[in-house]
């Protein structure tokens, strides 16, 4: 796929069919991923790639954890977001409630679809972007938003389709448990991978964007 197309068509995908993916096919993204550039070649980066029983039984057990309101155990969490950040933020969940029925009053369907987030949106496989504690310099953040948006546009290759979300690292202690990460290590992000349901409602959801120039200032055209 050309690269422009890839950038310009790309979406978080929020509903998958049952299909496996193989490990060949996600080593293939992984593999052209990590030559994504780093500051200083820190390559800041590892990985956890989730799949089958194991995936399964992490999947239950992050969503009684949610469903029960449990603490959330990450420490990457911060502060909500305030004003247009917020706004944005708002704005998409409202569109993404009205393409899946939920009304703004029904908080039990709301907290369901939540919880379809903290599952992997029920995708086959889940990639876990982990880093050192050690690791908070902006440049070695940076890197890890790029990688991730490499894996994202590697996916399209091979017809899969991505969400990059934070519900399912909510619970790094479940992750630590099932998947051996140390302590050392912190969860920075998760990317849902699988082969896009398209029949799914929210899968129709086109996120809009601010137009360049009211994000870009021109200096010395």
């Amino acid at each position: 796929m050309d690269i422009i197309e890839a950038l310009k068509t790309r979406k978080s995908i929020r509903g998958f069919k049952k299909d496996p993916v193989s490990k060949e096919i996600l080593h293939k993204i992984i593999e052209v991923a990590i030559c994504t550039p780093s500051g200083m070649n820190t390559q800041p980066w590892e990985f956890v790639v989730a799949s089958g029983k194991v995936l399964d039984q992490i999947r239950e057990e992050c969503g009684r954890l949610f469903y029960t309101d449990a603490i959330i155990t990450n420490d990457m969490f911060r502060k909500p977001f305030e004003g247009v950040y917020r706004q944005r933020q708002v704005d998409l969940a409202k569109e993404i409630f009205k393409l899946m029925g939920i009304a703004r009053e029904d908080k039990e369907a709301r907290k369901k679809w939540m919880m379809h987030g903290v599952r992997f949106f029920e995708a086959p496989c889940e990639i876990l972007v982990c880093a050192d504690k050690e690791m908070q310099y902006h440049l070695d953040m940076l890197a890890i938003g790029a990688v991730c948006q490499s894996i994202c546009l590697a996916a399209l290759e091979y017809g899969l389709g991505t969400c990059i979300a934070d519900q399912g690292i909510l619970y790094d202690n479940v992750w630590r448990k099932y998947a051996n990460i140390p302590e050392s290590k912190r969860l920075v992000a998760g990317i849902t991978i699988g082969y896009p349901d398209w029949d799914f409602p929210a899968n129709k959801l086109i996120a809009p964007r601010e137009p360049m120039d009211r994000v870009t200032t021109w200096v010395g055209f």
